[in-house]
């Protein structure tokens, strides 16, 4: 019987040309099946398993369309699940896009692109998201040049339904127009003609994506690294992931919630400075309803922040890196980095004593704005205590709600900036 079982499994999976990496994958199988028959407990060959015993497979739920739901798979991370996360964003922000502005089912004012895509909403996760199709390439509206350091961020849900084909491949990267417009058509296409450097993740079940980076300058290959395994992507589908990355002069850097995929030392060609992102969603054999992908709380920021020096020296560090859910003080995770390097700060000067004040933008009510700007200082000051041991004797937090902006609360980067977190030494 398990012979049976184990040629059914064979011929389906070749059959489909599965989305895995074949090179041991008999064995694997007859481990599985072997497992299957004595306990029944290994989900993704149950899955098979059933498929070639003509039951129905409980599939994934469809993508969301304009208004429509994606469910979530899991909860987004603990914030001490990032406990190895030293991403620090940048100090300005030059462009942000969470296409809260956007109508519904439209591509994002500003925008170009190769084919189609839309602004939805999706029931599970708050704000509005863009959705990205197969066989179409983007390009963002900033028009600003990012300098030579500088930080990008982003969120991603992946929603797949594994009908056998591979998933398609998912290219996200920089690059320079130099003297032409960062949206022009020709960048859709040919963006390696100045400079661009590129990652490209392949999603795949049987833990078997990968992440693979290269660059160019003026159409030649500057750097082109091997293919890198990220084996929990698939444990993230249907939920948000933060993609970060960070780049100084020529070294990049990139995570993908706390993993850190890439860190490069010479991947960036400085040849050009960098002025636009590019995404490009690979051609797939799945259909529109099997399949989805959506971005949204795009951020690109300049400059490389020095905590230790303007806290210490100047005796003020403000950041935009301290994220918060949706008008609600809870602390997201991709803001360790930056609460670990004022923790560090703070025990390696011990007699220093901090306020911590939380600002909002101009967004919503004057009073709830203030009563949300203490709450989310007060966040701040439990994390530093519970997570990092700093005694709260030295920290006091207050709030100003919208009452003290450093930037313009008419345009999505300034409110951007506008929602920040002070550290004031005293």
């Amino acid at each position: 019987m398990k012979q049976i079982f184990l040629f059914a499994i064979a011929a389906l999976f070749f059959s489909n040309h599965a989305n895995c990496q074949l090179g041991g994958l008999m064995k694997k199988i007859k481990n599985k099946v072997d497992q299957r028959v004595d306990n029944k407990v290994d989900q993704g060959i149950d899955k098979t398993l059933d498929k070639a015993e003509g039951k129905s497979a409980a599939s994934a739920p469809p993508p969301a369309t304009t208004g429509g739901q994606t469910p979530a798979k899991n909860e987004e991370p603990a914030l001490n699940a990032f406990s190895r996360y030293d991403f620090v964003p940048g100090e300005k922000i030059l462009y942000t896009e969470d296409f809260a502005q956007d109508a519904l089912g439209e591509l994002p004012t500003g925008w170009n692109s190769s084919g189609t895509g839309e602004v939805i909403k999706l029931d599970k996760f708050p704000g509005q998201w863009m959705r990205l199709h197969k066989s179409v390439s983007y390009l963002t509206a900033n028009q600003k040049t990012f300098g030579e350091n500088y930080t990008l961020e982003f969120d991603m849900i992946l929603q797949f339904k594994n009908n056998g084909w591979m998933y398609p491949e998912i290219k996200f990267g920089l690059l320079s127009s130099k003297d032409e417009l960062p949206d022009a058509n020709a960048f859709l296409e040919d963006y390696t003609k100045y400079a661009a450097v590129t990652t490209s993740l392949f999603p795949g079940e049987f833990n078997s994506s990968k992440a693979r980076l290269v660059s160019f300058a003026n159409k030649e290959s500057y750097f082109k690294g091997d293919p890198k395994s990220i084996e929990p992507l698939q444990n993230w589908w249907g939920q948000p992931v933060h993609v970060a990355l960070q780049v100084q002069k020529e070294r990049f850097r990139l995570w993908i919630n706390d993993l850190k995929v890439f860190d490069i030392p010479k991947a960036v060609p400085v040849t050009d400075t960098m002025n636009q992102l590019r995404i490009e969603i690979a051609h797939t054999n799945y259909s529109e309803r099997d399949y989805g992908i959506y971005i949204s709380n795009i951020k690109i920021a300049t400059g490389l922040p020095d905590s230790r020096h303007k806290l210490i020296e100047e005796g003020k560090f403000s950041t935009n890196g301290i994220l918060f859910d949706w008008q609600s003080a809870v602390v997201k995770p991709p803001s360790y980095g930056v609460i670990k390097e004022i923790a560090a700060v703070l025990k390696d000067n011990g007699s220093v004593k901090v306020r911590i004040i939380g600002h909002t933008s101009s967004d919503g009510d004057d009073k709830a704005n203030m009563e949300l700007s203490q709450q989310r200082a007060g966040a701040v000051k439990e994390l530093l205590v519970k997570e990092f041991g700093i005694d709260g004797d030295r920290i006091t937090t207050d709030g100003k709600g919208e009452t003290e902006p450093v930037a313009d609360n008419k345009t999505k980067e300034g409110r951007a900036q506008n929602r920040r977190v002070e550290f004031i030494k005293i």
